[in-house]
């Protein structure tokens, strides 16, 4: 037997008397011995508004009230759109990047650390935040293994293009689409 305690009550308390009881139904027998004791028990949680009478809801040959979900679902989100320039394409559903229509060979970190400039571009990013964007929270490493993973992606990008990585000196890292925009005098 299942008893519904109010909130104040102690686990070790007996229920109070006025609390409601709620039985099990099924081929097991009050002691939990029976058939059913071993089988699983699936349940359900219904929510109703305040005031109603829980015992109209399982009446026979009675009309039902309407069932509605308490939030509605949200809309299915949009597409994600391929970001980037006429040279470099980031698709995040198909999970690719491609350089000039030619889909580039990146791993993980790769692609992500290229999703997230391309995605903010002509915005300087420093080294701790590319971290914890691409890398995550629990990242345990330094401003070094992004100096690492830039210096393999300005390879993959190739002499014509690697110049769209620019290194902030002291700061970090931005993409400039531009490649007219990001060279030094």
């Amino acid at each position: 037997m299942t008893t519904a305690l109010s909130s104040h009550s102690a686990p070790h308390d007996p229920p109070p008397a006025e609390s409601r009881h709620l039985r099990l139904v099924g081929d097991g027998t009050p002691d939990g011995t029976g058939p059913a004791a071993s089988a699983p028990l699936v349940g359900y949680l219904l929510l109703v508004p305040e005031g109603t009478d829980v015992t109209e809801l399982f009446v026979k040959d009675r009309p039902r009230p309407q069932i509605r979900p308490v939030h509605p679902t949200p809309p299915a989100p949009a597409p994600a759109r391929p970001a980037g320039d006429d040279v470099v394409r980031i698709d995040p559903t198909r999970h690719v990047a491609e350089l000039d229509g030619r889909e580039l060979d990146l791993t993980y970190l790769e692609f992500e650390l290229l999703a997230h400039l391309v995605s903010h571009p002509h915005q300087v990013h420093s080294r701790d935040r590319l971290v914890t964007a691409v890398w995550g929270y629990d990242h345990i490493g330094d401003g070094r293994t992004v100096d690492v993973h830039i210096a393999r992606l300005r390879r993959k990008l190739g002499r014509a293009h690697r110049q769209r990585i620019v290194t902030v000196r002291r700061v970090g890292y931005k993409y400039v689409p531009d490649t007219a925009a990001c060279h030094r005098p």
